[in-house]
């Protein structure tokens, strides 16, 4: 029998081991908690800021929707309320309701989406 000498060019860890901190993850701890909620903040605010369609309140009859111009100031809906201020979860703006300025801020984490 001859012997035969190999060189291990690479060697791969072919059970994606790279991938696992062989700890598993308590979903209920209050850092995953904090990790999910603001994940889910950053959705909303993306849903809102790419142009998607949300009511403010439940009841609300009219659908609303962020229009944004050069300077990253936009309109919410029909009724031309200037956003100003865009934050992490708020947004925050102004309108003008008979001559006098009225305004307006809301929570991108309390808004329900629409499906158009």
């Amino acid at each position: 029998m001859q012997k035969v000498a190999i060189k291990v060019i690479k060697e791969e860890k072919v059970d994606n081991r790279t991938n696992n901190t062989g700890r598993p993850v308590n979903v209920g701890s209050a850092r995953q908690v904090r990790l999910n909620k603001q994940a889910e903040t950053k959705r909303a605010m993306d849903y809102v800021m790419e142009g998607g369609w949300f009511k403010l309140t439940e009841n609300c009859n009219g659908a609303y929707v962020f229009v944004s111009n050069k300077d990253n100031v936009g309109n919410i809906g029909n009724h031309e309320c200037n956003i100003n201020q865009i934050g992490r979860t708020k947004m925050s703006g102004y309108t003008f309701v008979m001559n006098k300025r009225v305004n307006v801020e809301f929570d991108v984490r309390n808004i329900i989406k629409i499906k158009r």
